[in-house]
């Protein structure tokens, strides 16, 4: 699996999960998944993701990498 596509991944179960404890445990959660969305928003501008980079570190290649 690419960096991208973990990247995606992991952004969908944390929207997925927050918006399950906005629901069952507290309408703050909902900041969780605004952050997350805002993260990601920045991160299709500037390029600059630190999932990328833990992953990148911890050993995952790159789409470009694997061309």
């Amino acid at each position: 699996m690419t960096i991208e596509r973990m990247i995606t991944a992991m952004a969908g179960l944390f929207i997925l999960i927050s918006l399950l404890l906005a629901y069952f445990a507290s309408p703050y959660w909902l900041f969780f998944t605004a952050f997350v969305g805002l993260n990601l928003f920045q991160s299709s501008f500037t390029g600059f993701c630190p999932a990328a980079m833990i992953f990148k570190a911890m050993g995952f290649k790159s789409a470009a990498e694997m061309a």
